[in-house]
């Protein structure tokens, strides 16, 4: 495993997947080579109508007769909870079946407009949120994050005082290649850390925010109160000792390697963690 595959950016996704999934190409499958994406907001160039086209050159002739039907029904349905239904079979088809992300998650999204519930709101924004922290791509991940943006604005409507979507906003501005100014992101996080400093969820954002920003004291202060509220976040104690390694810091390093190996139930990722206690360890 490559070294850069250990904090992606500094600001990785949930280690418990994002370490494992680096090595497997894809967390739904290998993408197609031309993958591209879309949004209801949209960046120049990036439709819709492209990340899908892309997508089908990946699917065989059953699939594509599948996928064709599916989507015909669109425009047949007559009223939102038809849509809705169609949307959903679509999420299904494109995680399930063809395992590409960029479509599960537009349809899922566009579900859950229709929807238009808190949770279903919250849920789709997260896909895109999670998923644009290893997005490698700066048009795309822009595009993540418009939708990202537009499902948390959706969600706090309906919703005003949720912390968990204010950060999830906030993460958004920070992560997402949607804002010249970070610190838009940030204040949003902090107004809710200030008010609640148990809030796991808002340390662990301000903690992959430092990591992005190479303050590599604040983030390890901000998972060690990661740690204190929350024994089994596998995401933070990982973190931790890839910044002991960096820092050349062996013993402490293997300490929170070997910590994390009682939670994580990935063999790939198991393997990899008792690999780098191997290699530290000598």
């Amino acid at each position: 495993m490559k070294r850069t595959q250990w904090i992606v950016a500094g600001a990785a996704l949930l280690l418990t997947v994002g370490i494992y999934a680096a090595t497997q190409d894809n967390i739904f499958g290998a993408k197609p080579k031309h993958t591209a994406a879309a949004a209801t907001v949209q960046p120049a160039g990036i439709t819709i109508d492209s990340i899908l086209h892309h997508a089908k050159e990946a699917l065989t002739p059953e699939q594509a007769t599948r996928i064709n039907f599916l989507e015909n029904s669109i425009s047949r349905g007559d009223v939102a909870t038809q849509k809705e239904h169609v949307y959903h079979q679509l999420a299904r088809f494109w995680k399930d079946t063809a395992r590409i992300f960029e479509p599960y998650a537009w349809y899922t999204a566009e579900a859950a407009r229709l929807e238009n519930s808190e949770n279903s709101l919250t849920f789709a924004a997260h896909l895109f949120l999670d998923n644009l922290q290893t997005e490698q791509n700066p048009a795309v991940k822009q595009w993540k994050g418009l939708q990202a943006k537009d499902l948390f604005e959706r969600s706090l409507k309906l919703n005003p005082d949720s912390d968990s979507s204010q950060i999830g906003l906030g993460a958004t501005y920070l992560f997402g290649g949607i804002s010249e100014n970070p610190m838009e992101g940030l204040t949003r996080i902090r107004q809710v850390a200030d008010k609640d400093s148990t809030n796991v969820y808002a340390q662990l954002t301000l903690g992959r925010a430092s990591l992005m920003s190479r303050q590599m004291d604040r983030a390890i202060a901000r998972y060690q109160k990661v740690v204190e509220l929350d024994p089994r976040n596998l995401e933070a104690i990982l973190t931790l000792a890839d910044i002991y390694e960096q820092q050349g810091d062996k013993k402490l390093a293997v300490q929170w390697y070997r910590r994390s190996l009682a939670l994580i139930e990935i063999p790939g990722l198991r393997a990899e963690v008792e690999k780098r206690i191997g290699l530290l360890s000598k």
